[in-house]
């Protein structure tokens, strides 16, 4: 097997080698929209619960839109998780 030695891609600029994210910024985001999001989702669930099944908007887009806050919730939650993590190793 035959190893390259150069690299694939020339970095050309001022970036740095190994990029990293602003974990305050990040840290900040997740706080604020976990929460947004669980609201967001506890309403959209009520709604669809609440909802007649010939109104509008329809029962299942309601369910739709509880399901994808609820995905966001859920993402945002990791996310603050691997920031939280990330900044006891680093800091």
């Amino acid at each position: 097997m035959r190893y390259a030695t150069t690299p694939r891609r020339w970095r050309s600029g001022t970036e740095p080698r190994f990029a990293r994210s602003d974990l305050k910024l990040r840290f900040l985001l997740s706080v604020i929209f976990t929460p947004v999001f669980a609201l967001m989702t506890a309403a959209f669930a009520v709604f669809a619960a609440l909802a007649k099944p010939t109104g509008l908007p329809s029962r299942g887009t309601l369910v739709g839109f509880a399901v994808a806050c609820f995905l966001l919730t859920l993402f945002a939650t990791v996310d603050l998780y691997v920031v939280i993590r990330r900044r006891r190793v680093e800091l």
